[in-house]
């Protein structure tokens, strides 16, 4: 909670920099890798207590970046008004106990259904390369090339899957050698 807030108020100083999207997708492209590139194929309690450790690591590092990014979204939208950031700030602080049970249901329903996994893996790439493109650095390419934005998040999110996948057969064949 603290943590979103804190970022909503530096975020809008944040704003002015350019690239600082690009570095944001670029770092869910490798939390959406990691999702799935991140299988202990050991058995027993300890894998089960890595995997929760790794999974808890890599949603925190999520929602460090993906606060990030929505915090400069809304951020823009306030345009430094201070009545706005009033309500943004009461907002977040409402809707945090919204996500931390939003959260304890997706895990159940991870753990019934696997291929959420994959499906939250890639939908984490599609926002990666939608964050890329919306860089003020890549305002001009993306303005002369309208088909980059289908084809940068279709991109980002086969690229997860991709990359995620080969990385899951490596480390599974290494474990079995």
């Amino acid at each position: 909670m603290v943590l979103r807030v804190v970022l909503t108020l530096i975020a809008v100083k944040l704003l002015e920099l350019p690239y600082l999207q690009i570095i944001g997708g670029l770092l869910l492209l490798w939390i959406g890798v990691q999702l799935l590139g991140d299988e202990d194929d050991e058995e027993g309690e300890s894998s089960e207590t890595g995997g929760l450790m790794a999974a808890v690591r890599t949603i925190l590092i999520a929602d460090l970046v993906m606060s990030l990014d929505n915090v400069i979204a809304v951020a823009a939208a306030a345009k430094g008004s201070m009545v706005l950031l009033v309500l943004l700030v009461l907002g977040l602080l409402i809707s945090i106990p919204l996500v931390v049970f939003g959260s304890t249901l997706m895990i159940k329903l991870m753990e019934r259904f696997p291929i959420i996994v994959i499906l939250g893996a890639a939908l984490i790439g599609w926002v990666a390369g939608e964050t890329i493109l919306g860089d003020r650095s890549l305002e001009a390419v993306v303005a002369a090339n309208g088909w980059l934005h289908y084809v940068g998040p279709l991109a980002g999110a086969a690229f997860v899957i991709v990359v995620g996948k080969f990385l899951q057969n490596r480390t599974g064949k290494t474990a079995t050698s």
